[in-house]
């Protein structure tokens, strides 16, 4: 290469300098003036030339780019306040996240003076219904995951530990999620507003009976929610909840939930949705059985509302519809329930249960609708509770109507599970987003004759109330 490049510049210096000697005696000053320019320009770019070359010789074959550092992970603080660390970019993060509803109460327990054999008294006490550990996070921007472990429950006597959520949301397609997985099946209004959220400590007795055939919280489930500013719609398929025994059959359903909000404004906002759940395969032998608490969960094991075990049971069927709205700080909910459960022995039966609850927040602040639920969330504070400022958090008052009917006498093998009423005035207050504290008094009666007539009936108000911790 070396060669080369000598040789274009002496041919080229050559030239120019024939150039120059033939023409000398026919040129001026000024134009040899300008070709020794030229000769000093093209001198120049030869040296130029050289050096590039003997630059090209001394690199090595090989000389490796150094890396960009890194950047450092980021620590995050979700509008919830849960803490939590991502990658710089965000697509990358796990964050703490936790419950603690500790509730404590009593009972004015009433039974009828004819009672079997037999403990028939409510106890008081103190419960740690819900004491909830875990991480939450996402891979990659479009993958949600979620582990949970439940240390409380309705009966924490026993001191196990549990699944409480294990499970995978894809949300690469947008407003269109597919989750996999054990997690708390979204099926029901109630439901949807999620255990922090509930007007009162627990859901009506008519939704429990409802999500407990095939959904509810610690389901296997598979399924997907699509939804936008006026709908939402989500079906999922369901298998055995934690617990079950995996050595006998366990059971199979199908849920449906469609939701319309037809009305949608910073003041007003109207719902309207319709539910479907299917038991295709019941678990144990073809049994299924429908109980619950007087809406509390204090003594876990007072369940007078009972159909007992029900056999030959092929299947089951519940339709239910409700509405919901919030106007402003007035807020109002109810849903209706039929259930049905199709025997091949003793005759179909048909049960039904509905409630009604309605709750207004004194401080102004408004539950605001969720796109992601297909329904409403629950109170922030605009004046957070502390102490040497006028903040002093939001206060909600609430009041609720359930009533379920367990009883279906119309067939060749009757069921006479009861009849509960029920009526709860609540009194919220939220210090803060995260902290709640609640107080619930139920007034309410059990209405149960067995088949021989015995009363088994019980009146009863109930003084209970929480300390609740989220983020």
């Amino acid at each position: 290469m070396r060669r080369t490049t000598w040789g274009i510049a002496t041919a080229g210096l050559a030239a120019a300098l024939m150039a120059g000697t033939a023409s000398a005696q026919e040129t001026s000053a000024q134009e040899l003036e300008k070709m020794r320019a030229q000769l000093a320009q093209l001198q120049r770019q030869v040296e130029t030339l050289r050096g590039r070359v003997n630059e090209q010789e001394r690199r090595p074959l090989y000389a490796p780019i150094k890396a960009k550092a890194p950047k450092d992970p980021i620590v995050v603080m979700t509008s919830g306040n849960r803490p939590g660390i991502c990658s710089p970019d965000k697509f990358n993060c796990i964050y703490i996240t936790g419950r603690l509803h500790l509730d404590f109460g009593g009972y004015d327990w009433r039974p009828s003076a004819a009672l079997p054999a037999g403990d028939q008294n409510a106890h008081n006490g103190v419960n740690a219904r819900r004491m909830r550990i875990g991480l939450t996070g996402t891979f990659i921007r479009d993958w949600n995951w979620t582990l949970v472990g439940e240390f409380g429950g309705s009966e924490d006597i026993t001191g196990n530990a549990q699944i409480n959520n294990a499970f995978i949301t894809y949300k690469g397609f947008g407003k269109t999620w597919i989750e996999a997985g054990y997690m708390d099946v979204p099926y029901t209004l109630d439901e949807q507003l999620g255990s922090n959220n509930i007007l009162f400590m627990e859901r009506a007795t008519p939704q429990v009976l409802a999500v407990d055939i095939a959904a509810g919280d610690n389901r296997s489930a598979f399924g997907f929610r699509t939804f936008g500013k006026s709908h939402w719609f989500g079906s999922y398929l369901t298998g055995p909840s934690i617990g079950q025994d995996h050595d006998e059959r366990v059971s199979v359903g199908l849920t449906a939930r469609g939701v319309f909000v037809p009305v949608r404004n910073d003041d007003f906002t109207w719902l309207v949705e319709g539910d479907y759940l299917r038991l295709i395969t019941p678990a144990v032998s073809d049994q299924l059985r429908m109980r619950d608490r007087p809406e509390v969960r204090i003594d876990p094991g007072l369940r007078i509302l009972d159909t007992g075990v029900l056999a030959n049971v092929e299947s089951a069927d519940v339709l239910s519809g409700g509405t919901a709205f919030a106007y402003r700080n007035l807020y109002f909910q109810g849903e209706y329930f039929n259930y049905n459960l199709q025997r091949t022995v003793g005759g179909d039966l048909s049960f039904n249960g509905g409630y009604v609850q309605a709750a207004y927040t004194l401080t102004g602040e408004a539950r605001r609708y969720s796109e992601s639920n297909g329904a409403f969330g629950g109170i922030n504070p605009k004046r957070p509770f502390l102490m040497g400022s006028d903040g002093w958090g939001a206060w909600e008052l609430a009041l609720r109507y359930s009533h379920a009917d367990l009883n279906d006498t119309d067939v060749a093998a009757p069921v006479r599970g009861g009849v509960q009423r029920n009526v709860t005035a609540g009194i919220n207050w939220y210090p803060n987003q995260n902290i709640r504290f609640m107080f619930n008094w139920i007034h309410g009666e059990v209405e149960k004759f067995d088949a021989v007539g015995t009363n088994l009936s019980a009146d009863y108000d109930v003084f209970a109330g929480r300390m609740q911790l989220t983020f």
